[in-house]
């Protein structure tokens, strides 16, 4: 069965799909239909003044695309680069970036009943960028609505209104 056909099935069952990644010892999850491609992490060119997180831009194909270590973002305790560290390139709508994590591990399909409402504590993450927490089986996953995320001022990354 191709991509589009389980999203197709997808999309009648009420069940989204999720690519997987990890950030230290927690597992999240986002809509895979943001995701452009995923790459091998190369070190991205520097800007000068930008926030620690976000590690630099590179050019894929002509396109200039921001770099953001999410593991700083998220003040994870241990951040090294390497085999397994992946870029995940996601297109945003008008906005491609990409963000930095410890790896990808696969994609996975969730049932709306799957998904509950994430309980309201302090954390590194805006509450209103978690749509929820899914699980399968012992994994718990948490759903990030990484437009959502992206799009908050304190990224750095605001698109200016055309």
């Amino acid at each position: 069965m191709n991509i589009l056909n389980k999203t197709a099935e997808g999309l009648a069952t009420g069940s989204r799909e999720y690519l997987t990644f990890r950030l230290g010892e927690e597992e999240y999850g986002i809509d895979i239909l943001k995701v452009q491609e995923i790459r091998g992490y190369e070190p991205p060119t520097r800007i000068a003044n930008a926030p620690e997180f976000i590690k630099g831009v590179v050019n894929l194909r002509g396109t200039i695309v921001p770099i953001v270590d999410m593991r700083l973002r998220f003040n994870c305790a241990n951040v090294e680069y390497n085999a397994f560290t992946v870029v995940i390139i996601l297109n945003l709508g008008r906005r491609v970036v990409g963000i930095v994590v410890d790896s990808v591990s696969d994609v996975m399909a969730l049932a709306a009943d799957a998904v509950r409402p994430a309980p309201d504590i302090e954390s590194a993450i805006d509450s209103g960028c978690i749509l929820g927490l899914g699980s399968v089986g012992e994994r718990m996953l948490i759903l990030l609505d990484i437009e959502k995320l992206m799009g908050n001022v304190d990224m750095g990354l605001v698109a200016s209104e055309a």
